[in-house]
C-alpha cells in the first residue's frame, strides 16, 4: 500500500450532504505531510441548523463572505486528481463531495477517483478499537486533534492511516 495519499474531511451546515461549510485536505507523499489546505465554504443560502453549529462552531456569520464550493473546486481538484483518498467514515465525506459537486454541475468522474476510498473508521474498527470514532482513535494513538475542525480532522485521519500503513 502506498504511503502517498490525500486525507479529506468536510463539515456540513445541515443534515443535507450538499451543505458543506468547511473542508480540510492533507496531502501525504512518501509518508510525509507536504501540503495542508483549509477553507470555509458558504453552504446553500448560508443556512445552518443550530445543532450543527454547536458541533463544529461554524456559524452563518463566519461563512457569509466565504467562497461557494465551485470557486474553490480548482484547489480541491489539483489536490485530489487521481489520488488515493482517505477519510474517517469515507462514505460520508465521499457523499458530501459528490452531492456538492452535483449541485454545481461539476463532473465527479473527472477527479479519476476509485469508487470507494480508504476508511480509517473501518480500519480501526476492524483492529478492535472501541469506540472507533475519529476523536477516540486519535486519543488512543496519542494524536492531537481539535475534533470537528476540518483541517485537524483531515490531519488526524492522515496520521491514523500512516500508523496503520506502517504497522502492516
Amino acid at each position: 500500500m502506498s504511503h502517498s495519499f490525500v486525507a479529506i474531511d468536510f463539515e456540513t451546515a445541515t443534515g443535507y450532504r450538499d451543505s458543506a461549510c468547511a473542508i480540510g485536505i492533507v496531502t501525504v507523499e512518501n509518508g510525509v505531510i507536504i501540503d495542508e489546505y483549509y477553507t470555509l465554504i458558504q453552504p446553500p443560502e448560508n443556512i445552518y441548523w443550530p445543532k450543527f453549529s454547536l458541533i463544529h462552531s461554524i456559524t452563518p456569520e463566519m461563512t457569509e463572505s466565504a467562497p461557494e464550493f465551485y470557486t474553490i473546486y480548482p484547489e480541491i481538484k489539483k489536490r485530489m486528481l487521481g489520488r488515493t483518498i482517505v477519510a474517517h467514515n469515507e462514505s460520508f465525506d465521499r457523499s458530501v463531495l459528490m452531492k456538492v459537486m452535483r449541485m454545481f454541475q461539476l463532473d465527479y468522474d473527472e477527479l479519476l477517483l476509485t469508487d470507494k476510498w480508504e476508511c480509517t473508521l473501518k480500519i480501526y474498527r476492524s483492529l478492535g478499537y472501541k469506540p472507533y470514532n475519529l476523536n477516540s482513535c486519535c486519543q488512543a494513538e496519542g494524536i492531537a486533534l481539535q475534533h470537528h475542525d476540518a483541517l485537524s480532522d483531515a490531519r488526524g485521519c492522515a496520521l491514523l492511516y500512516l500508523r496503520y500503513l506502517n504497522s502492516i
